[in-house]
């Protein structure tokens, strides 16, 4: 796991490589070296533990959407994490089955089995475990225990056999533990590939000159240090407020890992579809994706951005806009 000062490192390192040409009227180039820093979506997201098939998929898709899975029967995984609006709720912090709220913002299910970890502190392994975490969570879904979210399951028919197919070889299918494993199974199907992949791929036409000046301004300006990979974003942790202290009541990982080097350190967001997961950061607090760029480049580069510049990267993060999985429609 990165800590802050190997996050400060990777950040002045990866700076110090970049270069970026311009090739006539056609906008910024950007040369091999630093689109090696990205990476095309994959068609699906597998797991060696828990082997993706259509089965658990149909299955998964129904938990998803299925509100018993919640102590009042009305509250979802679909309920923050919309299928219709990107994996998300357009929302500062998402309401539970009483209409209190958590302290966090709820992020995009869309790519995130590709992240390094789940939740904002990385407390979950992966999709499958993350799954499971609401269902037991007081504020969010309210279930007491694990059976009872499993007697819930076990009363219905249709799962009855949902579930003997997608675990055939299991004398018992229906656990706590295959109900995370059906959900994110489902979830690592919802992947979105936009024009940005196709220019990964060698498509150089597949953005706009407007994009790929926005793409080199987002090199140049520093973001990409941490917004980088696959999912250009998820793929580590990063103090917030990294180069000027921001003000935060989370602590963060730390929270979870008691580390001093934790303080106040998140796991990269995935910038994959950000023009339409508003609002923004760990709690919500910033509701335009403008002023996102501007805060982000002032507490994580140091940089005090133009109105031009921020056109320009924001123009380029549309771009990251992807097409919606037909498992999610």
């Amino acid at each position: 796991m990165f800590q802050t000062h190997t996050c400060r490192a990777l950040f002045i390192s990866v700076l110090s490589i970049f270069s970026v040409t311009s090739h006539g009227d056609d906008s910024a180039t950007v040369d091999s070296m630093n689109l090696g820093m990205f990476k095309p979506l994959p068609e699906i997201s597998d797991s060696k533990t828990n082997p993706v098939t259509a089965a658990k998929v149909k299955l998964g898709k129904e938990l998803y959407l299925d509100g018993r899975l919640s102590v009042n029967k009305k509250i979802s995984c679909n309920s923050c994490h919309r299928l219709d609006t990107y994996g998300v709720d357009n929302e500062a912090t998402s309401p539970g089955h009483e209409g209190k709220r958590g302290d966090r913002n709820s992020p995009s299910s869309f790519n995130a089995a590709l992240h390094i970890a789940q939740f904002w502190d990385g407390r979950a392994a992966d999709v499958e475990e993350q799954a499971l975490g609401p269902i037991l969570n007081p504020v969010e879904m309210g279930m007491a225990a694990d059976v009872d979210a499993i007697e819930r399951v076990r009363s219905d028919e249709n799962y009855q056999k949902l579930f003997a197919v997608a675990f055939p070889n299991e004398k018992e299918p229906i656990t706590f533990k295959n109900i995370g494993n059906a959900i994110g199974a489902f979830e690592r199907t919802l992947l979105t590939p936009s024009r940005f992949d196709d220019y990964l791929k060698g498509d150089k036409s597949a953005l706009t000159s407007a994009e790929k000046t926005g793409l080199k301004r987002f090199i140049e300006t520093g973001c990409v240090s941490c917004h980088n990979g696959v999912t250009i974003g998820g793929q580590i942790y990063m103090k917030l407020g990294l180069v000027k202290p921001y003000t935060t009541k989370d602590l963060g990982r730390f929270n979870l890992t008691k580390n001093e080097s934790d303080r106040f350190v998140f796991k990269v967001p995935s910038l994959r579809n950000v023009e339409k997961t508003a609002p923004y950061l760990h709690d919500g607090s910033i509701p335009t994706l403008e002023k996102a760029v501007e805060v982000m480049a002032i507490y994580q580069s140091g940089r005090e951005l133009k109105q031009e510049e921020i056109t320009e990267i924001v123009t380029f993060l549309k771009a990251l806009t992807g097409k919606m999985p037909d498992t999610a429609l």
